[in-house]
């Protein structure tokens, strides 16, 4: 299933590189937040390949979400999907923007792919572990290393959104006692944790599934942990909940290994 996840996310990736040579028109969705022609088409790309592949698990994908089509992942098996994760970040053009795709399984990420084109990387995460992919500019494999997290550091190095900052992850970062944040863009975050560069992601503002699910399952390949603020891990498939929309995330801290 990852090697059809990395099939499908440098597909995108392709797509969306072209994209961004190129330009495009940014449309705003009703929800508020920017969507353009490259996360139509990485999405298009993305579903056609894993119809293909994968057709008996429930896909829901952001853009298809945004459209009213949800499918039944009452199951417990299916499929996140982000075309493009940080969208802001690909509009401002810094390079910071992924291709999400995460397998679950009665609400555990256990597979995710998390490619960044423009920087030529790809997160591999599933049973077997994690692994990192270096890609040359026409997206194709030229190493491959399997990265695991580090332990914890005292006091710990954060990672935090750089473009979804709010006066709860400051409180945070001072209360872990952070002397080190680096602010980064997209779900490169859970891939920089899990190879080890850093040991701590707290995010309080709104995110949704498909914005974590697959650097998640890679993070947790690597032997790190996503929590939610009462210390339980992070689930997915959350639907119909009075007080939240669907596939919505509350708080989480994203983690490195912890010592018991």
């Amino acid at each position: 299933m990852l090697t059809i996840f990395e099939e499908a996310a440098h597909a995108a990736g392709r797509v969306i590189l072209e994209v961004y040579a190129r330009g495009c028109a940014v449309e705003t969705k009703p929800d508020a937040t920017p969507v353009t022609e490259a996360d139509i088409r990485a999405e298009e790309t993305i579903l056609a390949l894993l119809a293909r592949h994968l057709p008996d698990i429930p896909v829901v994908a952001e853009e298809e979400v945004a459209a009213g089509r949800v499918p039944d992942v009452s199951g417990g098996r299916f499929l996140l999907i982000d075309p493009l994760d940080g969208t802001r970040e690909f509009i401002s053009r810094n390079g910071e923007f992924t291709v999400n795709i995460a397998l679950i399984e009665n609400g555990v990420p256990v597979a995710g792919v998390v490619h960044a084109p423009v920087l030529g990387i790809t997160y591999l995460g599933g049973a077997d572990g994690a692994e990192k992919l270096t890609l040359d500019e026409a997206l194709q494999t030229i190493d491959r290393r399997p990265i695991a997290v580090r332990a914890v550091a005292t006091p710990p190095v954060a990672l935090a959104s750089r473009s979804h900052q709010d006066p709860e992850t400051a409180a945070c970062l001072q209360q872990l006692g952070v002397r080190e944040c680096r602010n980064i863009g997209s779900s490169l975050k859970f891939g920089l944790l899990a190879e080890g560069l850093a040991d701590v992601y707290p995010r309080f503002g709104r995110t949704m599934e498909w914005d974590t699910a697959a650097g998640d399952a890679v993070l947790r390949a690597a032997g790190g942990v996503t929590l939610q603020i009462d210390a339980t891990p992070l689930i997915y498939g959350k639907r119909q909940r009075p007080d939240m929309a669907d596939f919505a995330n509350p708080a989480f801290m994203a983690w490195g290994r912890r010592e018991v």
